[in-house]
């Protein structure tokens, strides 16, 4: 009985994304993408890429935290698509390994600026950049 009602706690707190209607590639810059609930996010190369699914060796552990920088201008190449749930981006700096759902892409979308600022935050806390090394 305990367990039941850890489920219907857990259901109410995780939000289902609405049914996927678009995907489009604008390649190397965005990803576009449309929900049958009118929503429509268009999501950066260096969004995506920082916020990827996947652990990455060029994440910087600091203070606890993983940190991606220097990935301002970084382009999508392709987008492979898996199952019917979703794709894997393949970005020009190589990162390859991360596969994003559409309920991944919904949840990116729908908190775009709140998690573009956190970034822009922890960067500037541990004096990092968005632009790559030796590139202003």
């Amino acid at each position: 009985m305990a367990m039941l009602a850890v489920i219907r706690r857990m259901s109410t707190v995780v939000e289902e994304a609405p049914r996927l209607t678009k995907f489009s590639l604008q390649a190397p810059k965005c990803v576009e993408v449309e929900f049958a609930n009118g929503n429509a996010f268009k999501l950066s190369a260096e969004f995506l890429r920082i916020n990827s699914p996947a652990v990455d060796g060029k994440i910087r552990s600091i203070g606890g935290e993983k940190v991606i920088s220097g990935r301002r201008h970084v382009g999508i190449m392709s987008a492979e698509p898996v199952g019917n749930y979703g794709v894997r981006l393949n970005f020009d700096d190589l990162h390859k390994t991360g596969i994003y759902s559409w309920d991944y892409f919904y949840h990116l979308g729908s908190k775009k600026f709140t998690l573009m600022r956190s970034y822009i935050k922890t960067l500037k806390k541990y004096g990092l950049s968005r632009d790559p090394r030796g590139r202003k």
